[in-house]
């Protein structure tokens, strides 16, 4: 009777005796749970939209020798978009059965997303057994961004964990990896190009070597085995180019869509534009030194501007801006103030506006969250600096940074390395 008592004991949960330890008992079960459910129901069950199928289709193409782009951009549908050197990396995924091959798609991009967030703690100085893990995974799997990415099925979670990996080897001044990190997710498709102005200013010049060198050379083994080459320049390339009405959340495509005359659109991007330069300026003039803030806000700021003023911002996009969402640990962090968090609800929320009773508002707020919530950041981010900026300028301290002036003893540095 002992003997069972002392086991039934063993098998007792633990109950927390500190704060960090109630978040964590309650945060750790909702975290897996939520993305159990994310990858096993959501992302299995599929939706409307399939991104997927094209991939699959252009991959078993590719390996069977037949023609890949042969999309008609008359239709709406997901088309097939990456260039011969992405499609050479993504062939494998038509060796098996479409079925099979998604749901492995659905598990490789999870995981991808998983171990991202555990090299955002590596980066940030952060343990497992800290209250910022489960917070970071249940935020990242209750997001439209990483929800949507599993759903739809596409390739974000991977070029995620490219772009974390990328700002982590820049960091530990692993330069040549890092431009191998970042130079295969642009074999496939260029979304995260504004980055490699990072090492081009950290003047770590191998990263730029083999970010570049990567996608050439996949591009000279894949333009051979392909049968149509060409096509994608002549095809798909110009559509690239092109900025639609549907489906895009930059300021040239929501204005497109509500019919906004052009002077206006053109004013909008050039003022946001504006916007982020002053921001760049001020990160570069007076944060460069301090590398993991700078890398992380300078992302952040780089990665939201080419959303929202670029030709394309579609809302899951949103998951490339974690490494600025995660520095909110760093007491400099721009992100310590609730507007900024309130223009993360806007681009990382999964809650819908649309709505039955006012139909023409609730389809408004739904089409423009992530578009206001883009603006909404790079105004916050730019305020905060400026205001550090003129604080300084006001009490004759430029010289030594812009920071503001803490009370309390400045905490010893995060470790990166």
């Amino acid at each position: 009777m002992y003997r069972a008592t002392v086991f039934l004991r063993q098998l007792e949960p633990r109950t927390a005796r500190t704060t960090a330890e109630v978040v964590k008992f309650a945060l750790w079960p909702l975290a897996i749970m939520t993305v159990l459910h994310r990858v096993l129901v959501k992302a299995v069950n599929g939706a409307r939209t399939d991104d997927f199928t094209p991939v699959y289709r252009a991959a078993l193409a590719f390996l069977n020798r037949q023609p890949v782009y042969t999309a008609n951009f008359n239709w709406v549908d997901p088309h097939y978009l990456y260039a011969p050197s992405g499609t050479l990396l993504l062939s494998p995924i038509a060796i098996i059965d479409p079925e099979r091959s998604r749901w492995l798609f659905i598990l490789g991009n999870a995981v991808a997303v998983i171990i991202a967030g555990y090299l955002l703690l590596k980066m940030f100085g952060l343990a497992l057994d800290s209250v910022a893990a489960p917070i970071l995974l249940l935020g990242m799997f209750a997001s439209e961004t990483v929800t949507n990415t599993l759903v739809f099925t596409n390739i974000n979670g991977l070029i995620l964990l490219g772009e974390v990996a990328f700002l982590l080897l820049l960091l530990r001044r692993r330069d040549a990896w890092a431009g191998v990190a970042i130079g295969l997710t642009l074999a496939i498709k260029p979304v995260l190009a504004p980055l490699l102005l990072l090492p081009l200013v950290t003047k770590q010049w191998r990263a730029l070597v083999t970010a570049i060198g990567v996608p050439l050379v996949l591009t000279a083994i894949a333009w051979p085995l392909a049968v149509d080459p060409m096509e994608f320049v002549h095809h798909t390339l110009p559509y690239l180019m092109e900025s639609r009405d549907y489906f895009n959340s930059a300021i040239v495509g929501n204005g497109a869509y509500y019919d906004l005359p052009s002077w206006m659109i053109l004013a909008l991007r050039a003022i946001f534009a504006v916007v982020v330069l002053v921001s760049l300026w001020l990160l570069y003039r007076y944060y460069r030194e301090d590398r993991l803030f700078f890398l992380t806000t300078a992302t952040g700021v780089l990665m939201t501007a080419y959303f929202l003023i670029g030709s394309l911002g579609q809302m899951y996009y949103s998951m490339m801006l974690l490494p600025l969402l995660m520095s909110v640990v760093l007491r400099n962090s721009v992100m310590r103030n609730w507007p900024a968090w309130l223009a993360v609800y806007g681009f990382m929320t999964f809650d819908s506006w649309l709505s039955g009773r006012f139909p023409a508002t609730g389809r408004a707020a739904e089409y423009m969250k992530s578009t206001l919530g883009w603006s909404l950041l790079l105004l916050v981010i730019c305020g905060v600096l400026v205001a550090r900026y003129l604080t300084a300028k006001r009490e004759g301290r430029l010289d030594r940074g812009i920071d503001p002036v803490f009370d309390e003893p400045e905490p010893e540095k995060v470790p990166v390395g």
